[in-house]
This record gives structure tokens, sequence and C-alpha cells, in this order.
């Protein structure tokens, strides 16, 4: 007969394709620390589709958008681990020509999703003086070097690949960013569900930590678990973006990464992007 302590609370976990989130959930997905009672089952899809997951609060942990976390605080705490900062770095806007920031008024930009931070950011720079299509984020590359949009938000590794298909840099967000506000661009989080309950809120957090430590310290054993999910990149590549984006910031936000979270979300609110204004509640 099972008893109490035998019976599994099973963790549903939604994350990114992509190096660095591979990266942080290397030990979850590979049994490689002991998760007690909790079982996590993995499903890898892209952001904006975990997004418009969360707001039906289908996954118990997953990755959010910044932006996306907005529209989500009813269902949803962010866990103080698991964040993807850009400190004076982030998304890219790109095109085939340098055609500079001004240059992008009225034109035809690919973006990776409407909840993305990415676009939150490039709204806050723009304003509506822009048109938008939704694409994949790995399509998007293409779709400029083609000529089929005039620029494109980049996110994911296409930040570090993008030359490689004669494409410019028009702006990177995260430096605009931070010449704004002195502040990093906070871009992505994972978030917890709240009908969880504080308890195990506390505690799968903490496993997820567990899991971002073990990755940093076992660097090539879970850069080389990333790989698999690093389109186009080499050893170095991957190993750079992984470094962009897994580091001390994602151990825990720290008040500064918590200050650019606020500033972030009431700057989108201020500016009619979000439509009220964001509590933030983080655990751990």
């Amino acid at each position: 007969m099972a008893t109490t302590s035998d019976v599994k609370t099973q963790i549903h976990v939604g994350h990114s394709p992509d190096p660095d989130d591979a990266f942080m959930f290397h030990a979850l997905a590979n049994d490689k620390i002991d998760t007690g009672n909790y079982v996590f089952t993995h499903t890898l899809q892209d952001i904006e589709t975990l997004n418009r997951r969360a707001l039906k609060a289908e996954l118990e942990l997953t990755a959010v958008s910044l932006h996306g976390y907005a529209y989500m605080t009813d269902n949803y705490a962010l866990c103080a681990c698991g964040a993807s900062i850009g400190d004076n770095y982030g998304p890219m806007v790109v095109a085939r020509e340098a055609i500079g920031i001004e240059g992008l008024r009225g034109k035809t930009i690919a973006i990776p999703g409407e909840m993305t931070t990415a676009f939150l950011t490039l709204k806050l720079l723009l304003g509506d003086d822009f048109k938008h299509e939704v694409h994949s984020f790995d399509e998007i590359l293409n779709l400029v070097e083609a000529g089929k949009v005039d620029a494109g938000l980049i996110i994911h590794e296409g930040q570090l690949t993008y030359a490689d298909q004669g494409l410019k840099l028009i702006v990177d967000l995260g430096c605009w960013w931070h010449d704004e506000t002195g502040l990093p661009l906070p871009l992505g989080a994972n978030a917890i569900r709240k009908d969880l309950g504080a308890k195990a809120m506390d505690e799968v957090t903490v496993l997820l930590k567990e899991s971002i430590r073990y990755g940093l310290e076992h660097r090539e054993e879970a850069l080389e678990y990333a790989l698999q999910y690093g389109r186009n990149l080499d050893h170095a590549k991957a190993d750079q973006f992984v470094g962009m984006y897994v580091n001390d910031w994602t151990l825990d936000f720290g008040e500064r990464g918590r200050e650019a979270v606020a500033t972030l979300l009431d700057r989108g609110f201020k500016a009619g992007i979000i439509p009220n204004p964001v509590t933030l509640e983080f655990i751990g």
C-alpha cells in the first residue's frame, strides 16, 4: 500500500528549445539531482507558445517572457531564479542595409511574438510607428535575408549569427535600454503556478535553482547537452551564448534585477502597451 510519502507530485515544465534554457534545465531533465517527491515532465516549445499556454495556466512551471508575465499574475508568481537578463545587450533589430533606427519607422518588422519582451522593448523604442508580422523566431533571419520583410527582431542564438547571413545590426535593444535606464534588460523568467500552494512553490523553486547551479558547476557537461539546441552554433558560440543568459542573474534576480523588471513593466503600462499596473511576486 502506497504511503503519503510515496505519492509523487507531477510538475509539467515548459521551456524554450534553445541552449540557455536547456543548460539551466539539464540537471532536472537528466536526473542529475534528487527531486524528492516531485517528478518533472519537460515540454520544449517556443517562448510565444509558452506565453500563450501560461495565459491558460496549463503548466505548473514554465518559462515566460517578462512582458507576457504582465498578463498572468492571477495564476503565476515569478521564481527568483531562472531569469534571462541582458546586461547592456539583448534582442536585436537587423536588416539587409544599415538604415539606422529612424529608418525603421513605417517599415515591416518580423517579430517572434507579441507577448515577448523583445516586442515590448521595441514598442517602447518606436511606439506604433512600424508594422509587424509574427513569425517563428528561427525563421526571422531567413525572411530578412530574402527581403520578405524590411527588418527582423531577433532573439536567442540569432544574436550571434545574424552577420553570417550578411545582415546589419540596426539596434541592440539591451544597449538602448541600458542607455535609457542604467538597468539590465530582463527578458525571460520562470513562472510557477500559485495553486501548487506556498510549500510546493518554494520547494520546486529550490529544485530549479539547484538545477541551474549544477549546470554552472558542471559547465562542459551541461553545455554538451545544450548544444543539441544550438542551431548553427559551434561549441565556442554556444558557450558564449549560454554565458550571456545563464549567470549570477540566473541564480537570483537580486535587487537590481527586480528593479529592472518593475521599471520595464511600469514603462510598458505608462506607454499604454500593458493595460494594467503589474504587482510583482517573487518566490525564493
